[in-house]
């Protein structure tokens, strides 16, 4: 985690503009993926589609690698793609958990702890704004996390929407996504951890340069 990089800090960023670019493969997969949020809500709650609606979840949801991977292969990686990606991953997980509990896929204790997360880190990026610091770079633990529950979430609807396969979809889908709500977490707990380093460093250094 670092200060937000200045173009004196990183010429040839000025020089090339490579972390500008807006049209690039991995962006307009990452815009395809978010269109798939509201898709899945409009098959899953308006229409009851369960079995296209799992379909655009599994594949919305498990390709989260897909751009970043692109990205690094054809060196199209840009700064909208790095907000684009987590961002992709977050609504899926938000929008997918809020429609599962409205529909009793879940219980509501389940979507409790993954919110009560998401607003320990929303907390946590409002400090560090305060202090002059952009979002922390996203750790493997927290991917591992997000592709655990995002791989889950179709198994889970496969287990409600098909009694057949029910006890085995149910039973792996309920393990991926235990496994991926304590990650989830711990992933959290070093995000605060670290924020609170670089509070604790930019206090001191201010502290120092008063006196």
């Amino acid at each position: 985690m670092s200060r937000r990089p200045t173009p004196a800090e990183h010429p040839e960023d000025a020089a090339t503009a490579a972390g500008d670019r807006v049209l690039t493969l991995p962006n307009l997969i990452s815009f395809v993926r978010l269109l798939g949020v509201p898709l899945f809500l409009y098959l899953f709650l308006v229409v009851r589609a369960d079995v296209v609606a799992i379909v655009v979840l599994a594949v919305g949801g498990t390709s989260d690698w897909v751009d970043g991977w692109i990205a690094r292969r054809l060196r199209q990686v840009s700064r909208l793609g790095e907000l684009l990606d987590p961002l992709a991953d977050r609504l899926y997980i938000l929008a997918t958990l809020l429609a599962f509990t409205a529909r009793e896929v879940v219980p509501w204790q389940f979507t409790a702890a993954l919110l009560a997360r998401e607003l320990l880190l929303l907390g946590s990026l409002g400090v560090l704004r305060r202090y002059g610091y952009g979002p922390p770079p996203v750790h493997y633990v927290g991917k591992t996390a997000t592709f655990l529950l995002l791989a889950a979430f179709p198994l889970l609807l496969l287990a409600d929407a098909a009694p057949s396969v029910a006890t085995a979809a149910g039973a792996i889908g309920w393990g991926l996504a235990w496994w991926g709500l304590v990650l989830y977490w711990v992933a959290g707990a070093m995000y605060v951890v670290q924020a609170r380093r670089l509070v604790r460093g930019m206090r001191a250094r201010r502290t120092g340069a008063a006196a």
